[in-house]
C-alpha cells in the first residue's frame, strides 16, 4: 500500500522508514555510484531530508519498505535550485503550485509494479495539495520507466549523452494521466483515495 508520511511522522513506522534510508544507500551509492552521504547506520540521507519533507513510500504486507520518494515545495529550499540550475539555464523554479520530488527509490527486490506505484503517488500528491506540476532532476535511466507509464516530463535542459545525461523536467498534473497509473499499478480510484485520505487526510484540491 501506499503511505504518505512527514519526516516528523515516520518514527511511527521504523521498519520502513530505516528500510528507505537503507535501500536509498544501496541504490545510490552501491549500485548507481552517487557520491551521497552513508552513516554508520547504513543510512543514505542528506540536508533535505531535515526539512520535514513529504514521503510517498510503499509498504509492503510485511511493513518493510519497497518503494519511496521525497516531495517538497520549490518555495523552500531544493535540489533544482541549489545544485542543477545549470539544467534550467540559470532560472530557479519556484512557485506555490509546483513541488520538487527527488530520491525516487525502489527496493532492490521490489516487486513488479511498485514503479507504476510510486508515480501514482507522486500524481496523488499533486492533486491533493492542488498542484499544476511536479518538478525532479532525473538520468537517463528513468526515461525507459516514465515512457513505459505514459508520463514523460516537460523537458527543461540536459546535459551530457546518453547513458551519463541529466535531465531537469515537469510533470504536469493531469486527471488522464492519473486513469492510466491506476491501470498500471492495479489499484482501484476508490483505493487509491483512501489511502490519500488515511494519510493526509480531507478530500484532495483537484478533481478527478
Amino acid at each position: 500500500m501506499l503511505r504518505y508520511l512527514h519526516a516528523v511522522e515516520l518514527p511511527r513506522l521504523p521498519r520502513l522508514r530505516d528500510g528507505m534510508f537503507r535501500d536509498r544507500a544501496v541504490q545510490f551509492r552501491e549500485r548507481l555510484g552517487w557520491e551521497v552521504s552513508v552513516g554508520a547506520d547504513g543510512f543514505e540521507r542528506d540536508a533535505y531530508d531535515a526539512e520535514d519533507p513529504l514521503y510517498v513510500l510503499w509498504a509492503r504486507p510485511d511493513g518493510t519498505h519497497g518503494g519511496s520518494m521525497r516531495f517538497l515545495p520549490t518555495t523552500g529550499i531544493t535540489m533544482v535550485n541549489d545544485h542543477f540550475a545549470s539544467l534550467t539555464d540559470g532560472a530557479r523554479i519556484e512557485s506555490s503550485s509546483i513541488w520538487e520530488c527527488t530520491r525516487f527509490c525502489l527496493a532492490p527486490d521490489a516487486a513488479a509494479g511498485v514503479s507504476a506505484a510510486m508515480m501514482l503517488g507522486a500524481m496523488e500528491v499533486g492533486r491533493h495539495f492542488g498542484l499544476s506540476h511536479l518538478v525532479g532532476v532525473f538520468d537517463a535511466r528513468m526515461v525507459r520507466i516514465y515512457r513505459r507509464l505514459g508520463w514523460g516530463p516537460t523537458i527543461l535542459g540536459t546535459e551530457g549523452q546518453g547513458r551519463d545525461a541529466t535531465s531537469a523536467g515537469l510533470w504536469a498534473i493531469d486527471a488522464r494521466v492519473r486513469a492510466r497509473l491506476l491501470v498500471a499499478a492495479g489499484v482501484s480510484d476508490e483505493v487509491s483515495r483512501f489511502w490519500v485520505s488515511r494519510s493526509l487526510g480531507g478530500a484532495c484540491a483537484m478533481a478527478a
